[in-house]
């Protein structure tokens, strides 16, 4: 977390000196400040004011400029993943593993991480401000600070042959209602289904790769926004109690069934995150 102090003089007559801005470190980490002043004259008195502009680490990489990084408090129902929420000052996180974390950063599913057991153990709530506005996109890459920062995450990357995927639509076309406009992606899971709004395909072909533990390829061809509701319930075995439903052969009828997609076993060259190093939290 970045602690800056402004000392601001008003500086009387001939009285002259300037503003003074003293930033505080902490974990380490040497930190710069980008700003901006102006100058105003009120009445013989000479006020300087001096504004944070953003926070960049040593190697310049922009980075939040305060975050909290909690155990879990309370579990999100029904979501293996948790809850992501990007906000207009920020990001907040509950009930997220570090593999989570990892995959919302660098735009990974569950497949393309290989690491040890502890990213998946551990629950975590994050909170994580910005100064300016940001995207979406550059929230990812302060993200990949954080985790690099607070978990001293490092990884390299290799090229592998997975078993895969590849989502494609059924024949007869999709089921899906096309959304028009730019709206906010979400999708929320209930006991027996999945419900989506102004989602893509890239990011439902994400979401599937979690329960058929491969990964999957978006080449539906769709490049629009769709809203639906995959419901699953009459693909689920009467005695749910008795029998533990398999996700993959669930999906495989639900659907074609309810969305007129199916999902197409393949062999992908697929780029792997392979963690080389990770701590456990270090100290807020």
């Amino acid at each position: 977390m970045l602690v800056i102090k402004f000392v601001c003089y008003r500086l009387l007559n001939e009285n002259y000196g300037p503003c003074v801005m003293r930033a505080m470190k902490t974990y380490g980490q040497d930190l710069f400040v980008h700003r901006r002043g102006f100058v105003k004259k009120f009445g013989g008195s000479l006020l300087v004011l001096v504004s944070m502009w953003s926070v960049r680490s040593a190697s310049g990489q922009a980075t939040f400029s305060v975050a909290t990084i909690r155990p879990n408090a309370e579990a999100v129902k029904f979501e293996h993943d948790g809850r992501i929420e990007v906000l207009p000052d920020g990001v907040r996180m509950q009930d997220v593993s570090l593999n989570t974390c990892i995959k919302w950063a660098y735009g990974v599913q569950d497949s393309q991480i290989s690491g040890p057991s502890n990213l998946q153990a551990e629950k975590y709530d994050i909170v994580a401000k910005v100064e300016a506005p940001a995207s979406q996109d550059e929230m990812k890459m302060m993200l990949r600070a954080l985790l690099a920062e607070r978990f001293k995450l490092s990884f390299h990357r290799e090229n592998r042959e997975l078993s895969s995927y590849a989502l494609v639509v059924a024949k007869g076309g999709h089921k899906m209602h096309e959304v028009a406009g730019d709206g906010k992606s979400s999708r929320e899971n209930t006991a027996n289904s999945t419900i989506a709004k102004s989602i893509t395909m890239r990011e439902f072909a994400d979401f599937l790769s979690g329960p058929v533990q491969r990964p999957v390829v978006d080449k539906t061809g769709l490049t629009g926004k769709y809203d639906f509701v995959l419901d699953f319930t009459s693909y689920l075995p009467a005695d749910m109690e008795t029998m533990r439903p398999n996700a993959t052969n669930i999906l495989m009828v639900a659907l074609p069934g309810e969305l007129g997609l199916r999902l197409e076993p393949q062999k992908e060259m697929v780029e792997v995150l392979v963690v080389d190093h990770v701590e456990k939290l270090s100290e807020n």
